[in-house]
């Protein structure tokens, strides 16, 4: 703790990283399916002893698509007819647990529960991941919006037995069918993927600052019209 506010009295940079995603903070996340622990942005103040004025910036870890280990409510998980969408998208993306080697479900991406995590966090910017495992896609969905006994919500549920129930509203999107990999510069994406890109920002409110075409670290794009992305590039 001393360490680390020392550092920051000296005009360090201090970056702390996060293990698990917000729907699964105890106090905020989809209870009971949730760990023992705050996973928030406010939760490394607690955890590191740094005072929350000190976290000046916070950047989201936000895959292409969504997804969920174990139990728990999942409004657009690839079920049913699309469970071979589903398990296209788990061996593209090998969402498979890393120590258990257990399967991750996989889902359509949702903006209404990542704008939750984001108005929770105060996300300054985004890092979209796994962008290139989208590539073998005709049409990607992603979810815009609850519905809950036929009619539109504005906030996230607040209890599971809710998020169960609720009827996921899709937007559908043309697929770009070309590879991605290892693209590191926005414009060189193909047409519909950073179109993809665009709308996932505007849908969430906030800007992407990092896109992901890749497992290696090189094969990534930093948006440098992002204040963060120029910061992190720097």
């Amino acid at each position: 703790m001393h360490f680390l506010n020392r550092a920051a009295d000296e005009g360090r940079s201090v970056l702390i990283e996060g293990a698990q995603a917000a729907l699964l903070d105890v106090d905020h996340g989809t209870y009971p399916f949730v760990t023992s622990s705050s996973t928030t942005a406010g939760g490394a103040a607690v955890g590191t002893g740094l005072a929350p004025h000190r976290i000046t910036g916070v950047l989201g870890i936000v895959r292409t698509y969504t997804t969920r280990v174990g139990e728990g409510p999942f409004p657009t998980e690839m079920l049913e007819g699309e469970a071979e969408m589903g398990q296209l998208i788990r061996e593209r993306g090998r969402e498979y647990g890393a120590s258990t080697g257990r399967p991750r479900r996989c889902g359509w991406f949702d903006a209404f529960a990542t704008r939750y995590a984001a108005e929770l966090n105060g996300f300054s910017s985004v890092a979209l991941t796994k962008l290139d495992v989208l590539d073998a896609l005709d049409e990607i969905k992603v979810c815009t919006g609850y519905r809950l006994d036929g009619r539109d919500i504005e906030n996230f549920p607040a209890v599971a037995a809710d998020l169960r129930r609720v009827e996921p509203v899709y937007e559908t999107l043309p697929g770009w069918n070309s590879s991605t990999l290892g693209t590191r510069r926005l414009e060189e994406l193909p047409a519909n993927a950073r179109a993809y890109v665009e709308f996932l920002s505007r849908a969430l409110g906030v800007e992407i600052g990092i896109v992901s075409t890749g497992p290696e670290r090189d094969q990534t794009i930093i948006v440098r019209d992002s204040a963060l992305g120029t910061w992190l590039a720097d």
